[in-house]
């Protein structure tokens, strides 16, 4: 019996269609070695390197094991858009607020600002009365952190 012959050709079309997967899937990153790893093992084959489907089998999964441990993370970094902060946030820091309540030091509580009231957190060493001024000095999401002053 004549043994199965998997051509190099078939090889870079399922890395092809793997790769393809990848783009229209949500995913990390982990289709994308599988189907450079498939065409990897096909251009080898096409050149010569590879001979039997073992061997070629031992390869592909080598190769996209390597890329998902290696090389997986620093594309993932690469290439997902960091999150960047609003640029009215930005605007806030130095910018002083008005407790709405007493708000201990590492404590929460509410402060008025621009007409609005936020979440605060107290950043400094003492307790910021209620009605007291206190200076932004960083934006987390929702909630302003604060210090006398």
């Amino acid at each position: 019996m004549e043994e199965f012959a998997f051509s190099w050709w078939l090889w870079v079309v399922l890395g092809i269609v793997l790769l393809v997967g990848e783009v229209l899937t949500p995913g990390g990153f982990y289709i994308f070695f599988f189907g450079a790893s498939a065409v990897c093992v096909g251009l080898l084959k096409l050149l010569g390197f590879t001979q039997g489907l073992i061997s070629e089998g031992l390869l592909f999964v080598g190769l996209a094991i390597c890329g998902v441990a290696f090389l997986r993370k620093p594309m993932m970094e690469k290439f997902q858009p960091k999150t960047a902060s609003h640029p009215d946030e930005d605007r806030l820091v130095g910018e002083t607020a008005v407790a709405s309540q007493e708000i201990a030091p590492g404590g929460f509580g509410k402060v008025e600002l621009r007409g609005s009231v936020w979440n605060a957190v107290n950043d400094g060493d003492g307790v910021i009365a209620a009605s007291e001024r206190c200076r932004v000095v960083a934006v987390e999401g929702l909630t302003l952190r604060v210090r006398r002053g």
